[in-house]
């Protein structure tokens, strides 16, 4: 624990949060580069991916990939792929990111596009 830094810390303690509050559910995770914003739903009890969507996607056509806008199309995205696939509840892990800017805007759009957290 000591060598860790406070990014790692700070996800370690969301995932250990995530894992005890989960239920079998699976997880929305969120990863957020400079330049794009990546989502995916993945089922931890068999380790497969879900659904995906990120700002790189052909589907998408988004000239800069690090707004929020570009987060709430990535948000709808994923929680229609999500819904396809079957998946309509879902735990949130923003990792180490705090709930703020665009991981906040792809968490209202997937909720606002069916799926529940």
């Amino acid at each position: 624990m000591a060598n860790m830094s406070s990014k790692d810390r700070r996800k370690a303690r969301v995932r250990r949060a995530i894992r005890l509050r989960a239920n079998g559910r699976p997880r929305l995770s969120v990863f957020r580069s400079g330049k794009n914003i990546y989502a995916q739903v993945i089922d931890d009890t068999t380790g497969h991916t879900l659904a995906a969507a990120s700002t790189l996607d052909k589907d998408l056509k988004v000239e800069n990939g690090s707004n929020q806008d570009a987060a709430q199309q990535v948000g709808k995205l994923v929680a229609e792929r999500a819904v396809k696939a079957g998946v309509g509840d879902v735990i949130f892990d923003r990792g180490e990111y705090l709930y703020h800017g665009r991981v906040k805007a792809l968490a209202e759009a997937a909720r606002e596009g069916g799926l529940s957290f």
